[in-house]
Parts: structure tokens; C-alpha cells; sequence
């Protein structure tokens, strides 16, 4: 299976192409099982859009000279620019300019911006020049003491989740890019980590494994043995799979308490790219039980999971949880890609429910909408307020992971499966197969409004699935028109509405899926409790006292705060009989509370530079 491209197979072509009959119509087929690439989806205007614009303009405010500066010391060549502060003058330099190549990668994939594509270029060859003063394949922008460090379990930062790092963006510049140097020093890279892991046993290669993070080796190594057909790398990738996390996870057991969330995640990613590698079943069936014990027991309402970087307590207790460090952001953006995997192989909308879930409320706050700046840890415990990094001196992992997010924010709106075509996340849209004379434009005022326009382009009539998803928090059955005509619905909260017919240029849907006020409450705290509509996360404003930039800027979290305390909520019968919208054109609500007349809430991630809460108390007046 090639990872994020869309194939298409020569019937296609033929129904596409030529003047066909409707009979050899009947038999189009998009092809493979896949993901539609972000190479063919364009957003339109809305808060996505509006946060790739950000991240684009970001990635071109920084230097890649700066970000080589380390590469060349290590590799005894000269620096052009001085390199930049925070992380990168740490032990886990290099890692950045890892994301960074990824991040452009997907930038210029998403949106054609040719600056993206001469940066890749430029890096990619630089980085190449390093490699070969090195003169044996090593690249890093740290010294190889560091992995002498971490193959005698002596202290050192995660050599391997900084030059997983640096793989993971070489493999993107290849796939996004097709840039042929990347894949040359990628596997130069390679071949040398080989032969540094040959020589240790198995015993060892497990201490170190458990000594410190990885990242996702496994991942990249099987990615780059699909790519090249090299059986070392294969093997190479065998050798990264991490017993200690697995061997209780292949007979169900959780036992993740105590576990660094992010170093667990990645690895459980390489395992399922694993999956489709070997077709192991005990390798599927590991990723399954781990993806519905995080998503089912561990997770936020906002679809992050972790605090201080780890799970701390027990399943089903997240109550605890609740903090100042919780909900790294780097867990989000690895579940997520984890949740791709998975909907792939059975097409299930619960995962695409959780994907929209982690997307909005996980993912889309984390981006300060004027400066551009990416969170590191989200907070969860009531009263605190978002911090971000700084643009030269911070370069965290979450900014890294930050910089992909709204890179690649539109690879999961449409996925195509032989003769199936899904629409999974309600985001405008634009998908475009221009080799076959077909796109969809899909427009929607989501979440502000409920509906939905899908409007169909194409040379020729087509004949192929339409499967609409009807999200799991739809508050009555939606209402589906085919150019203008309604369709009878029959069906669940958490399915696809099939439509199933040849489709030709002009032909329009409109779908209105209704969205209501509800409560999602904690299993170990039935009274503390989150408010939602339809699928938003809705978030308590408590004011700006005391905060300024030097607060919200270049700290992991509100570390130096106690946080604000909050009022009660007062809940009286269903949500919807005292939970009010005050504004028909935005999501603005107002709910009362103890000692008050009502407090304002808005969408989670429409909140910025003031203290907030998502968790409430509720009690009754």
C-alpha cells in the first residue's frame, strides 16, 4: 500500500478519458484502499485555512541556514548563520529541522507554494553535504558520543527520537517532493544506523530501547523499506520494536500507567505501518487494543490525552489527570496519524469521530491565531490559560509537531476505496483529480452553521459510492438533498449515508446535520463535567487578569500560576434547558452559575489570551 497518494487504475483512465459508453462507466474504480493525498486537496476559507496561511507564513520566516548551523559543526564544516536558541542548542538539536522538512514537505503537497519546495531542495542538499564530510553516513546535528551514550544506557536526551526525526523528514521531502537526494542520504542514514544496531544483541538492543525514546524508528524504517525494497531496513525496523510496551498489549492487558505517553505512541504507529508491512494479525490486534484503551479510558474531552508527558493513573481515572501540564500536544498529532492507520483498514466512523473530535478541540486551539505560535501542553484543570512558544528560541517537539498540523490539516476530509469515495470531515474544501477531469468543492459555515453544500465537477459521467459520514453527536436525523431533491434517511448516529448512482457535472448535495448542547462527564467524577455542541468543545471565559506576554510566551505551561477558581455550574435538566446560544451568526453561549448571573462560553478553540475552564462542577439550584 503506498501511504498518502491516491492510486488510480487504468479503468479510470478509460472511463475518464475517452467518450465511453454508461455500461463501461459502471465499471470506474478509484483503485486501491487509500487516503486521498494532500496533493489534491485545497482548503477553502475558514478557521483551517486561516491556520495554514499562519503556519505557511511562519515556515518562511525561518532561516535554513540557521536551522543547518549544528549539521555543519558536527560534520567540521563551517556554520553560514548562527543557530538558533531553545532545543536547538540542546541535546536534542536536529530534531527541529527534521520537522521542519516535513512540515515544507506537506506545505508545497497542500498548497503548490514553490518557496516550500526550494527550501526542501536547498536543505535536503545541504544536509547532504554533512553526510558526506562525515564520510561514513553518519548525519546528526549532535556528535556520535551521544548514540556511544545511549547504547551503554549512559544519560543522554533520545539520540534516536531526534534522528528519527531527521529520517521522518528526509522520507516526506521524497514522498511529497520527489526529492531523490533525500532518499539518498535517507538511506546513507540508514545503512549506518544498521550497522551500529548489528552489533549489539538483543538483550542490548532492548535496554536501549527502554533507556530512552525513540520516536518512531520502527515507522520510518518500514516506510523507507517499502519506498526502496531493501531488506535491511526491514529487519533494521524488526529490531526497534519495543517488547516491554507490546508483550502487555498483545494479551490485552493495559499497562500503561507509569508510561511516557509520547514515546509509547510513536512507536504503536511504526507497529501498525508493521502491520501493513507483514500482514502480522498480532501486530493489528496490539494497535487496536491500544488505540480503544487510549481513545476509551486515557482521553480528554478533547480527544488529548496524558499529563506531564505521562499516564499517571489507572484507566477510566482521569480526573487526576487534571492539570497545568496536561494534554501534550504531541500526543494529539500522533493520535491522530495513528487514527488513519486504523480507519484505513475497515473504514469505521468511530474512527473518523475521534479524528474530528482530536482535530478541533485538540489540535486546531493550539495555534495562537496573530503570532502563530504553537502550545506545547494544553491545560485541562480548571482556571488556567494557554502559552506558546517563542518564534527563535523555543523549537519544543510540540512546535515541531506544530508546524505539520495545519500543513497537512486537509489529508483527512476525503479517502477513496475502489469504487467508494468517503467525506469524513466536514472542513471547506476543495478535492481536485485533474487527470481525470473530476473534483468535489465542498462549502460549509461548520460549526457555526449545520449545512453542508457538495457540489460535483466532472468531464464525464461517473459512476462510484458517495459516503456521507452522520457523525455520532447529530441531534436528530440530517437531512440530505440531491440537487434539490430530499433523500429518504434511514439510519445511526456514527455511519455513512451511501448514494450510489453516475454522477455528472453540476450535481449538488446539501446535507444539514443538527447539532445540539450536551454534557460529557468524567467516569471517576460524574459531576465534573465538560460542555459540547454537536462536536466543539465549549470553553468557560474567566478573564484576562494578570496576563501578558511574558507570561503566555516561551513556557511549556502556566507553571508560575495558581489557577483561578471557578464557579459551579448550575444544571438544571438537560443542557439545552440552560445552556443558551446568544448569537445566531457565532457559537457564543452563556450558562448560569453559582454566585452569578451566567458565565460565556465559547468554542475551545476559538479561545486565546484570557484564563479559561472545560471542566465544570455541576450542581443543582
Amino acid at each position: 500500500m503506498e501511504n498518502f497518494r491516491l492510486t488510480i487504475i487504468c479503468a479510470v483512465f478509460l472511463a475518464a478519458m475517452t467518450g465511453c459508453s454508461e455500461k463501461s462507466v459502471n465499471e470506474f474504480s478509484f483503485g486501491n484502499p487509500n487516503i486521498t493525498g494532500i496533493n489534491h486537496v485545497r482548503l477553502l476559507a475558514g478557521p483551517f485555512d486561516d491556520a495554514q496561511k499562519r503556519d505557511l507564513q511562519y515556515l518562511k520566516s525561518l532561516n535554513p541556514d540557521r536551522l543547518l548551523a549544528t549539521f555543519r559543526l558536527t560534520a567540521g564544516l563551517e556554520p553560514k548563520a548562527e543557530g538558533y536558541k531553545g532545543w536547538e542548542e540542546r541535546e536534542l538539536r536536529g530534531h527541529f529541522t527534521g520537522h521542519y522538512l516535513s512540515a515544507c514537505s506537506m506545505m508545497w503537497a497542500a498548497t503548490g507554494d514553490t518557496a516550500m519546495l526550494t527550501r526542501v531542495r536547498y536543505l535536503t542538499r545541504e544536509l547532504k553535504l554533512c553526510q558526506d564530510a562525515n564520510n561514513d553516513g553518519y548525519l546528526s546535528a549532535f556528535p556520535r558520543e551521544f548514540i556511544d551514550r545511549v547504547e551503554t544506557i549512559k544519560q543522554v536526551w533520545a539520540p534516536y527520537y531526534t534522528i528519527h526525526k531527521i529520517l521522518a523528514g528526509l522520507i516526506d521531502s521524497y514522498t511529497w517532493c520527489a526529492d531523490s537526494t533525500a532518499l539518498e542520504v535517507a538511506c546513507k542514514m540508514s545503512d549506518w544506523i544498521n550497522k551500529r544496531c548489528s552489533q549489539l544483541s538483543d538483550m542490548q538492543m532492548q535496554d536501549m530501547l527502554d533507556h530512552t525514546e525513540q520516536g518512531g524508528m520502527n515507522d520510518a524504517l518500514y516506510q523507507l523499506f517499502a519506498i526502496t525494497g531493501n531488506q535491511d531496513y526491514f529487519d533494521l525496523a524488526s529490531k526497534f520494536y519495543q517488547k516491554s510496551y507490546f508483550k502487555p498489549l498483545a494479551v490485552y492487558k493495559d499497562s500503561l500507567k507509569g508510561q511516557h505517553v509520547n514515546s509509547f505512541i510513536p512507536n504503536v504507529i511504526g507497529l501498525a505501518r508493521g502491520y501493513e508491512i507483514t500482514g502480522n494479525e498480532s501486530y493489528r490486534r496490539i494497535v487496536e487494543f491500544f488505540w480503544n484503551t487510549v481513545t476509551g479510558t486515557r482521553s480528554f474531552v478533547t480527544g488529548g490525552t496524558s499529563n506531564g508527558e505521562i499516564w499517571g493513573s489507572d484507566n477510566f481515572h482521569i480526573h487526576s489527570e487534571l492539570g497545568p501540564s496536561s494534554h501534550e500536544s504531541c500526543c494529539t498529532y500522533n493520535m491522530l496519524k495513528l487514527t488513519r492507520y486504523l480507519w484505513q483498514w475497515n473504514h469505521d466512523p468511530n474512527f473518523s469521530d475521534f479524528y474530528e473530535r482530536a482535530l478541533w478541540n485538540g489540535i486546531l486551539p493550539t495555534q495562537h491565531p496573530v503570532t502563530g505560535m504553537s502550545m506545547y501542553y494544553v491545560p485541562m484543570a480548571p482556571g488556567f490559560y494557554k502559552t506558546f512558544g517563542t518564534p527563535e528560541n523555543s523549537f519544543w517537539c510540540c512546535t515541531g509537531t506544530g508546524i505539520e498540523n495545519f500543513a497537512k490539516a486537509g489529508e483527512s476530509i476525503y479517502s477513496v476505496d475502489k469504487d467508494q469515495l468517503f467525506i469524513d470531515q466536514y472542513i471547506s474544501s476543495k478535492l481536485e483529480l485533474d487527470s481525470l477531469g473530476f473534483s468535489i468543492e465542498l462549502v460549509t459555515g461548520f460549526p457555526e452553521n449545520e449545512k453542508v453544500e457538495i457540489l460535483i465537477r466532472s468531464e464525464r459521467p461517473l459512476s462510484f459510492s458517495l459516503n456521507l459520514r452522520i457523525p455520532r453527536w447529530v441531534a436528530s436525523d440530517p437531512k440530505i438533498s440531491l440537487n434539490d431533491r430530499l433523500l429518504d434517511y434511514s439510519g445511526n448516529p456514527s455511519s455513512y449515508f451511501k448514494i450510489r448512482r453516475i454522477w455528472r457535472n453540476g450535481d449538488k448535495i446539501s446535507l444539514i446535520l443538527p447539532m445540539s448542547v450536551n454534557l460529557e462527564c468524567m467516569p471517576d467524577s460524574p459531576d465534573t463535567c465538560a460542555v459540547l455542541y454537536g462536536p466543539v468543545v465549549l470553553a468557560g471565559l474567566l478573564g484576562d487578569s494578570g496576563l501578558d506576554e511574558k507570561k503566555t510566551y516561551g513556557h511549556y505551561g502556566p507553571y508560575e500560576d495558581k489557577p483561578v477558581q471557578i464557579p459551579n455550574l448550575l444544571a438544571n435538566g438537560l443542557p439545552v434547558a440552560w445552556v443558551h446560544r446568544t448569537n445566531v451568526n457565532n457559537l457564543i453561549f452563556k450558562a448560569p452559575v453559582q454566585g452569578a448571573d451566567s458565565v460565556q462560553m465559547v468554542p475551545f478553540y476559538k479561545l486565546f489570551d484570557q484564563r479559561y475552564t472545560i471542566y465544570w462542577r455541576k450542581e443543582k439550584n
